[in-house]
């Protein structure tokens, strides 16, 4: 349901004051979701869309591995109990000292898309595999992800024969094609990239065990910057990367595997924050327009940082029916870009909101802890209730843990 579970909306009625809640029996259903669709595939979740101890926990126990950024997160997806083999260093940037601590923590694949980042791997992990993520567009996503990471085909062949010399393994080919992707096209365009590039590859004797499918699944509960639902074709998307990757096996004579790092997939309609109303506030600007607000209290600095890109959808429960007013939603901090676009993100509001009545933002399991700055403005960041999953397996924890 985009619009949370029973059991996750229960939860939001219950609880007196602000905080995030997540559903742990819900992300373990949209993990075994995702397997089910891409049968083979290995799940190597991206923590940094939510690095809470136990959704990784839960997520650990269904048999997901991780993608890590940082030695940091490396250290955290190896606390799950996960062996080392199921963790990847999936951040292309990373200085020698970085490099080497993943090293010593066991990791042996890193990401990359440099020459430069070649020799560093071989320097301080020798012998490694290493996988090149290929540039892309970004066409169709939320966030197109297209400047900061990945090369483009030709670079690609000079990474993997560089890495191939140094004595690593040129093990495969990784993409990502932006989060929140709304296109089934990304994909099959980046699908035929790995393609050409493997082709390349086998006439120089690199032939790559792995492709790495990257992030970029949609979430179902997001509406557009506008008030919109967004609506993405989950179902084609998935019988797109199906069919890309059986073709990819094809050519190569089955000798691939592959991975996928979803993130916001399986959590971002599995957590919601039980906020409150600060103020809903009507006045004139100087263009003599009168306009209402309504302030939350928690915003872009505390748990909606992707609030500039979509709209959260917002329950009202103690005032189910109107009369409304159309308002701008911003959050509590003295910051102006704590706020939804003005000029087009305006939300229907009920005109009785009063200040302390409690608001519901549904759809914000993804990136709300992660994003989430110590205090800006003095506003603390809001804890968080992970709620039991009564069939997780027998190394479940305990009942309900609630963090503060």
């Amino acid at each position: 349901m985009t619009s949370g579970s029973a059991t996750l909306r229960a939860a939001l009625a219950a609880s007196a004051e602000d905080r995030i809640v997540f559903d742990l029996a819900g992300i373990r259903r949209r993990y075994e979701t995702l397997v089910g669709e891409l049968p083979g595939v290995s799940v190597r979740f991206a923590m940094k869309a939510c690095p809470v101890e136990e959704v990784l926990d839960c997520l650990a126990r269904s048999g997901a591995g991780f993608d890590a950024a940082s030695p940091r997160e490396i250290e955290q997806a190896l606390a799950t109990g996960v062996p080392a083999a199921a963790v990847h260093y999936g951040n292309t940037i990373k200085s020698d000292r970085n490099i080497a601590d993943a090293h010593r923590l066991g990791i042996r694949d890193f990401a990359t898309d440099s020459r430069q980042d070649v020799a560093a791997v071989a320097a301080h992990a020798p012998g490694s595999r290493v996988f090149c993520r290929l540039a892309t567009d970004g066409e169709g996503a939320l966030w197109g992800l297209s400047n900061k990471y990945g090369c483009s085909p030709d670079d690609a062949v000079r990474v993997l024969t560089d890495a191939r010399d140094a004595g690593l393994v040129p093990s495969g080919l990784s993409v990502h094609v932006g989060s929140q992707q709304m296109t089934a096209g990304a994909w099959r365009a980046a699908l035929d990239r790995i393609g050409d590039v493997l082709a390349e590859l086998r006439p120089l004797g690199i032939r790559p065990d792995q492709v790495n499918l990257g992030g970029g699944l949609p979430a179902a509960g997001y509406l557009d910057v506008r008030g919109r639902p967004l609506e993405p074709p989950t179902d084609k998307i998935f019988a797109v990367i199906r069919e890309g990757m059986q073709r990819l096996r094809d050519e190569a004579d089955g000798a691939l595997s592959f991975l996928v790092e979803p993130g916001r997939y399986l959590v971002a309609d599995q957590g919601a924050i039980r906020a409150h109303a600060a103020r809903l506030t009507a006045r004139q600007d100087l263009r003599g327009e009168r306009r209402h607000w309504l302030y939350l209290s928690c915003g872009k600095f505390n748990g909606l940082y992707e609030m500039d890109a979509l709209q959260y959808r917002l329950v009202f429960p103690t005032h189910p029916e109107g009369p409304y007013v159309q308002a701008v939603v911003a959050g509590p901090t003295c910051d102006s870009d704590d706020a939804y676009a003005h000029e087009h993100g305006l939300v229907a509001v009920p005109e009785a909101l009063a200040s302390g009545d409690p608001v519901w933002v549904m759809s914000s399991g993804a990136y709300a802890t992660s994003y989430m700055t110590q205090g800006f403005n003095g506003f603390a960041p809001l804890p968080y209730t992970c709620l039991p999953d009564p069939d997780a397996p027998a190394a479940a924890g305990p009942e309900e843990v609630a963090r503060g």
